[in-house]
């Protein structure tokens, strides 16, 4: 036990918690704030409206089901990504490790949603004149942002793996 109790082990759970007390912490403020303005549209501007809605789905509203069953599958799938994820960072070191963490706080933060609230709360708008980008909230940011950083990684590696077999 006490091999998991380590400085390692707090930095990873501060960063696990900052994610997932930052999503919180934004949701909860937007959620009270649309409910003292009884009106779902909190802020607009040239660039971002803050504009509550409530996601059933997953990522960007996809896959968003009618029927309870379906939407609890969906809810079960999701956890157990979410401990696959979980797994993967104990196996994991540098940079991919600290980018895993940030998918699993994210992820936790709307996984904690989808269990309490039966939705996920998304909020941020950006837009360009009429095109807007999907809503989404600050777990996503972290999710995004983690996958980002992975797929930048694996490109790099595979290039470094490459030249380093052209000089051998």
């Amino acid at each position: 036990m006490s091999k998991y109790l380590n400085k390692t082990f707090i930095v990873n759970l501060f960063i696990i918690l900052s994610i997932f007390g930052l999503d919180r912490f934004t949701k909860v403020y937007v959620i009270s704030e649309n409910e003292k303005n009884l009106s779902s549209e909190l802020f607009v501007s040239k660039f971002l409206n803050i504009n509550l809605i409530y996601n059933e789905g997953i990522a960007f509203g996809l896959l968003s089901f009618d029927q309870s069953h379906m939407y609890n599958i969906l809810t079960i799938l999701i956890a157990a990504v979410i401990l696959i994820i979980f797994f993967m960072t104990l196996k994991s070191d540098g940079l991919k490790k600290y980018s895993l963490l940030m998918i699993f706080g994210g992820a936790l933060g709307n996984l904690y949603d989808r269990i309490f609230f039966k939705a996920v709360p998304d909020f941020i708008d950006f837009h360009i004149g009429n095109f807007h980008w999907f809503i989404f909230n600050v777990s996503d940011i972290f999710i995004s942002l983690g996958v980002l950083f992975l797929i930048i990684f694996e490109i790099v590696g595979n290039q470094k793996n490459k030249i380093d077999e052209k000089n051998i």
